[in-house]
């Protein structure tokens, strides 16, 4: 759940204890408003894996109000998630509007996106991902 600036903050701080996976990370967190705050920054794993994230949260809302995160290897693009609306592809409809895209013509080429949500966490999800198909 997206409950509070102090308890999301904390949790991606942490996230490097809950996978030990992580090799390095680079966090940036911080409040726009009383109710709203941007996180973004790179979890670095091995043979040159990164996720890159971009998160707007809203606290009263207890959402994410937008996200976009990329798997990047040796610096090469591999995948990306976001929530633009395609409402005109009905491949889509079923986890509307999470969706990601995938190689080849990886801007127009999009898949369903099973775990993504606007109301918990994304990264653990994304995180195990990699783990479990680059790693």
């Amino acid at each position: 759940m997206i409950k509070d600036a102090k308890s999301y903050a904390t949790f991606l701080y942490t996230l490097d204890n809950q996978f030990l996976d992580i090799i390095w990370s680079e966090i940036k967190f911080f409040n726009t408003s009383p109710s709203k705050a941007v996180a973004y920054g790179t979890f670095y794993f091995n043979n040159e894996i990164e996720l890159y994230f971009r998160e707007i949260l809203d606290f009263s809302m207890n959402e994410i109000i937008d996200y976009s995160y990329e798997v990047l290897q040796a610096h090469q693009k591999l995948y990306y998630y976001d929530p633009q609306p395609h409402p005109d592809d009905p491949n889509l409809a079923s986890t509307f509007p999470h969706h990601k895209h995938v190689p080849p013509d990886i801007k127009h080429n999009r898949q369903p996106a099973l775990h993504l949500s606007f109301d918990r966490p994304n990264l653990p999800a994304l995180i195990k991902e990699i783990l479990d198909t680059l790693l």
